[in-house]
């Protein structure tokens, strides 16, 4: 399929989620002319970063989905309202975060004024209402049987820990305390937002950072499915069965992962200054993942006994 096919193709895909797809890149590209142009800085950064990082973000959530709609073997309206929703929500936090931007302030956890406290409620009932519509699109999905059992295993683990991703920014508002007017809550954990942080993402070098955990999980939607894509492309070798096992091998180290990071910023560690015991559960982590898919490995099935069966 060329490429041209393919994007006339994606093009008849869920038709809310593509074109707010279209609309996040023609964004994508003013916030990255506006990072380079605009010499306003918030909170330590490029004002136009967080409009950038949150467009790029929503083209690959909103192609995924929209994506896996297509893998249906039959139409599900209620997955589609739910896709629809989602998108509605995701405008309004765009339409907030951009908002902020031109006026010269921050969007999340600005409550210095009755008006940017009204908006961060705002985006803040959106996420909630996005989390729901996300749910009932991934059970909507489930409900049906993808024909490649692999592809149906990782579209569930992807929307599945998607969930979790989000769920990670939680601790980001609830019961945090900064001790600064007009500040509900913070991405750093034990210093200040806004301080050293790692190029482009931002996170937090000297504490910990709660978006790392974050950016994992959400990002799931698409390391699951690219996983499925390369085991049916190159692992050639191995029958249906072992790809389904080896993507529950992978999607359990994923989300342990998630949870690993989350904790190691809730302890208030940067990324990059693990403590000991960081570094042993996350050797441990590798070990067991390694261990786990080397079996898997060692019980597959070769390729003349499955077609003998």
């Amino acid at each position: 399929m060329t490429t041209t096919s393919a994007l006339r193709r994606a093009a008849h895909w869920h038709r809310p989620l593509m074109l707010f797809v279209a609309a996040m890149a023609v964004l994508t590209v003013v916030a990255a002319v506006g990072v380079f142009t605009d010499p306003r800085v918030l909170t330590g950064a490029p004002i136009w970063l967080k409009p950038l990082k949150f467009a790029i973000s929503f083209v690959l959530y909103g192609t995924t989905l929209a994506w896996m709609l297509s893998l249906l073997p039959r139409r599900s309206r209620s997955a589609e309202w739910a896709a629809t929703v989602v998108v509605a929500m995701g405008v309004v936090e765009m339409v907030i975060i951009v908002g902020q931007v031109l006026r010269g302030t921050t969007s999340h956890f600005n409550e210095s004024t009755p008006l940017n406290a009204a908006l961060f409620q705002v985006m803040g009932a959106a996420v909630m209402v996005l989390f729901t519509g996300h749910l009932v699109l991934g059970i909507a999905v489930l409900r049906q049987r993808i024909a490649d059992r692999a592809a149906r295993y990782a579209v569930g683990w992807g929307l599945g820990l998607t969930l979790l991703g989000m769920a990670a920014a939680i601790p980001m508002v609830a019961g945090a305390d900064t001790g600064i007017d007009g500040v509900a809550g913070a991405h750093s954990v034990g210093v200040v937002d806004g301080g050293p942080g790692l190029p482009l993402v931002g996170w937090s070098t000297t504490g910990g950072d709660l978006r790392i955990g974050h950016f994992v999980g959400l990002h799931a939607l698409q390391a699951l499915p690219l996983l499925a894509i390369l085991l049916s492309r190159w692992g050639t070798r191995l029958d249906e069965v072992t790809r389904v096992r080896l993507l529950v091998v992978a999607g359990a180290a994923y989300g342990t992962l998630t949870v690993l990071f989350t904790w190691q910023a809730l302890r208030g560690q940067p990324l990059l200054r693990p403590d000991a015991l960081t570094l042993s559960v996350a050797a441990a982590l590798l070990v067991g993942t390694a261990i786990a898919a080397g079996a898997v490995l060692a019980r597959r099935r070769r390729p003349e006994l499955v077609l003998a069966a």
